[in-house]
């Protein structure tokens, strides 16, 4: 009785400071706190139930998706306020929308419904991502999915696919699926794999758009300047339906513009673009012009090629074995064991991109010049063409040839 008297008496000298104390005290009575004693909880919250059961066809349904653990999860440092700012509100992904749904803590439950209500006749799912944790801070790996209707046949069908970032020529980990369903254009929307492996479903049977777009900003939208793949998919009733591979790339409206050119040796200059080319885009020397400044006199091309294909044409030969060391007593070294094998990059069913232009001349460089470089024809990935200029500062001392070839042999100025 003393102690609660002790407590009674320190909350009448907390009010009696003013609002500022009583606002700590009512801050301090709502926090809530992990108990004390006990062994270290290291376990994360464990999902038990999800309600309404999954596939379930509630024509009258108006109450909320929940997500039950079997302990106090976390509200995080945001708390969700319809803006998908929220912690909880970006581990949730709802469709066939793309507002943002209410998302709502209710200690050891997650609730989800549409800010606008259900809409009859229509199949929804709600995800939850990995991410939920405790008070302890325990992440969950484990994530969910309801599928329910609203009138809507029971759907049965799902799509699988891959999406791939094309400018990197890896598997887009993470990416955004966003699967349109026409004539009506309902978004459903998923995230794909670490392998950038997808498999959205089930849905309802029909035509689908697919998108497989890199959520640069992470917020589970498809925006403006985010790279993306369509494809046009005819989704049967049961089963399975292929999407295939999507290549991601920024689609550009405007032609590719020259961001800078670079000298590289003597008689080259790299010429570096704001966005990737068209793949197996081949200029020839005629659409690409030098001009030494500032008299204009001009400077014969010889070849302007994708990088990795110049790369290829004009690598820097192996040098010649020492005569006096092939002469030399072999020395015996112990055996090496064979590396691993290499993991396989991934299928090559598109040609790699490339933002950068070898400019390749037949006069060498002035040091201390200035040219102008014009290249006509340039295409992006898009298909828009158009002709784009920069000009070339040649430093005082130009870089020592790092293509030199030995003197009986030709280079390329000469073999033209």
């Amino acid at each position: 009785m003393r102690r609660s008297g002790g407590r009674r008496s320190w909350a009448r000298q907390l009010l009696s400071r003013g609002p500022a104390a009583s606002l700590a005290l009512i801050v301090a009575c709502a926090r809530i706190e992990p108990p004390p004693g006990g062994p270290p909880d290291v376990e994360p919250p464990r999902l038990i139930a999800t309600a309404p059961e999954s596939l379930a066809r509630l024509p009258d349904f108006d109450g909320e998706v929940e997500f039950r653990f079997d302990e106090v999860v976390s509200e995080g440092g945001s708390a969700s306020r319809g803006t998908g700012t929220g912690d909880l509100e970006r581990l949730v992904i709802l469709s066939p929308t793309t507002s943002v749904p209410e998302v709502n803590w209710r200690r050891s439950r997650i609730t989800v419904k549409p800010g606008d209500g259900w809409r009859p006749d229509r199949v929804y799912r709600v995800e939850l991502l990995p991410g939920v944790t405790d008070l302890r801070r325990n992440r969950s790996d484990q994530g969910a999915v309801v599928t329910f209707t609203t009138g809507a046949p029971v759907p049965a069908t799902r799509l699988e696919g891959q999406i791939l970032d094309w400018s990197a020529s890896r598997p887009a980990a993470n990416a955004l699926v966003v699967a349109l369903l026409l004539p009506d254009s309902l978004p459903y929307r998923a995230l794909a794999d670490s392998s950038g492996r997808f498999a959205l479903g089930p849905l309802p049977a029909g035509e689908y758009l697919v998108s497989g777009v890199l959520d640069a900003n992470r917020n589970r939208r498809a925006d403006g300047r985010e790279a993306f793949d369509t494809a046009r998919v005819r989704a049967s009733a049961a089963g399975a339906s292929a999407v295939g591979e999507l290549w991601t790339f920024v689609h550009d409206t405007t032609p590719p513009r020259i961001t800078g050119v670079t000298v590289a040796d003597s008689l080259s200059a790299v010429i570096d673009l704001a966005q990737p080319l068209l793949p197996g885009l081949r200029l020839q020397p005629g659409d690409a012009s030098v001009t030494l400044l500032p008299d204009s006199t001009p400077v014969p091309v010889a070849s302007i090629l994708p990088k990795p294909l110049d790369d290829s044409l004009n690598a820097k030969p192996a040098p010649r074995p020492d005569s006096a060391a092939a002469r030399a007593p072999a020395v015996r070294r112990p055996a090496v064991p064979a590396p691993a094998p290499a993991k396989p990059a991934i299928a090559a069913s598109r040609p790699p991109l490339s933002d950068r232009l070898v400019l390749r001349v037949r006069r060498a460089w002035s040091p201390g010049a200035r040219y102008l470089v014009t290249v006509r024809g340039l295409q992006n990935v898009t298909g828009v063409a158009g002709e784009a200029r920069s000009t070339l500062v040649v430093p005082e001392r130009p870089p020592a040839d790092s293509l030199r070839v030995p003197s009986d042999s030709a280079t390329p100025a000469e073999e033209e």
